[in-house]
């Protein structure tokens, strides 16, 4: 009888509240302005949609999205972030998560980007710029899990993070900040020096705009880039039109060099001077401190991104309505070496995500799983390899945090995606697997797909590893390479 009883009780504990009551729900500083049912279609199951507004601070406007579903819940959560300078819901990457049977949620970051573009909502307002910062996501994600609870009665047993560019800054910012709030995190060619990236996309636009003549026209990319691929895709032993790894190319763009004047084929002095510059670390004189670690050679594709007839949009709107705090900031006026050191003090990690002592998130017990395309031209990819590089550091070594975090660079990957390197691949599931089953992701399998049709494969191996080619067989199959230094 007894036994009965208590199955009774922890059914009607455990029982899932109609998702209209939970419009009723108080929280200090928090508003709930939508709860109900929405039907399945043909992109997104049936689910409970939560609308609300969280005002952590008096200046705060935060607007989130819970969509938990009807039927089939997998018993977790899964978060997802935004691009750029937010301002929106990221709707799409929810529907793909709720999809999976995951409950789900995305902020605006305290902003819209429809009424406030770009960085304009920070300009006298700090509080905002702690939002978009890092107060958004942990105060979304602990009102999630709260609604998550009563909704369907009892906690989700996993809570992840999933999302790329600033959405990967995000989720680096979670576990450094709050390392409590996910068991797992996918963070992807993270964002994560945020005042670098602005501060190196201005240095590209000075470089290619101090005067006409050293700009480089996009008409030439594709040549640059077959100049960089014939002098280092094939260091690997396999030319696939991928450099497996950057670091290893020592290309030279005077090979260009026109022989007369200025013609479709071939670099005038003054480009084979930006372009080498584009490539190369740039170092503050007087403090010998990195601010930007050039573009790899493969990204020559995508340079349009900060060496285009404007400077990147995400970098500039930085610097004049943060930095410097003047929306007529004149980009090409702006001593950036300099201004780039400045930018890091005061930030003081508001937007830079770039503390390396990760020991409170793998106490946690967190699986952290980082990517990053090599052929990425918005963000330098040597920033998550210098980001992997602190924390072995801070941590006494790469043995004493593989088994809780690992980089995976991505040969031929251009931003999140794209490019002619096996950019397909799913780390969400690796994480999974590392998290909930306790094996760790030895590579991670991915593919490149031509028109609907796979047409290769290839392991993504940790950092520092890369993926060697046995010697037998297609090099086209992943089959045939193994991952080792």
């Amino acid at each position: 009888m007894r036994i009965a009883l208590f199955l009774v009780l922890a059914c009607a504990l455990h029982a899932q509240m109609p998702c209209d009551r939970l419009a009723s729900l108080t929280r200090s500083n928090a508003t709930i302005s939508a709860a109900d049912v929405r039907a399945a279609t043909q992109t997104v199951p049936a689910h409970c949609r939560i609308a609300a507004t969280l005002r952590p601070s008096a200046d705060s406007q935060i607007e989130i999205e819970v969509w938990m579903p009807a039927a089939s819940w997998n018993g977790k959560f899964e978060a997802v972030g935004n691009g750029g300078w937010a301002g929106s819901i990221g709707f799409d990457a929810m529907s793909a998560a709720l999809r999976e049977g995951y409950a789900t949620a995305s902020t605006d970051t305290g902003h819209k980007s429809s009424e406030t573009p770009g960085a304009s909502f920070a300009l006298g307002h700090p509080e905002k710029l702690i939002d978009f910062g890092y107060r958004a996501v942990h105060e979304m994600t602990v009102a999630a899990k709260k609604l998550i609870e009563t909704y369907y009665g009892s906690a989700p047993r996993l809570a992840y993070w999933n999302s790329c560019s600033n959405g990967g800054r995000q989720g680096l910012m979670e576990a450094q900040r709050y390392p409590q709030d996910f068991d797992g995190i996918v963070a992807g060619a993270p964002a994560s020096n945020w005042t670098g990236r602005a501060m190196g996309s201005l240095w590209v636009a000075q470089i290619v705009h101090r005067d006409d003549a050293a700009y480089i026209p996009p008409a030439k990319y594709p040549l640059l880039n077959t100049a960089a691929l014939g002098a280092c895709d094939a260091l690997d032993g396999v030319t696939d039109g991928v450099i497996e790894d950057p670091r290893r190319c020592k290309f030279d763009p005077s090979t260009l060099l026109c022989a007369g004047g200025d013609a479709p084929g071939c670099l005038t002095a003054q480009q084979v001077e930006s372009a080498r510059k584009i490539y190369a670390r740039a170092i503050d004189p007087a403090t010998r401190t990195e601010f930007y670690p050039g573009l790899a050679p493969g990204s020559e594709l995508g340079w349009a991104t900060y060496g285009g007839p404007r400077p990147f949009a995400i970098g500039n709107d930085y610097a004049r309505f943060v930095l410097t705090r003047d929306p007529a900031s004149d980009y090409l006026k702006l001593n950036i070496p300099t201004l780039a050191v400045d930018a890091v003090r005061l930030d003081n990690g508001t937007t830079n995500a770039l503390t390396p002592d990760l020991r409170a998130f793998i106490a946690h017990g967190g699986k952290l799983i980082q990517y990053h395309g090599w052929s990425d031209p918005q963000i330098p990819p040597m920033h998550s390899v210098n980001y992997y590089n602190s924390v072995v550091e801070a941590m006494g070594g790469t043995k004493a945090i593989e088994a809780s975090y690992r980089l995976f660079m991505v040969p031929g990957m251009q931003h999140c995606g794209g490019g002619p390197g096996t950019n397909q691949f799913n780390a969400m599931a690796a994480l999974e697997r590392w998290r909930e089953s306790g094996v760790a992701p030895a590579s991670i399998p991915a593919a490149h797909v031509t028109n609907n049709r796979v047409d290769r494969t290839r392991p993504l191996c940790p950092f520092p590893l890369t993926a060697h080619y046995t010697g037998n067989g297609s090099t086209s199959d992943a089959a045939n390479f193994t991952c080792r230094e």
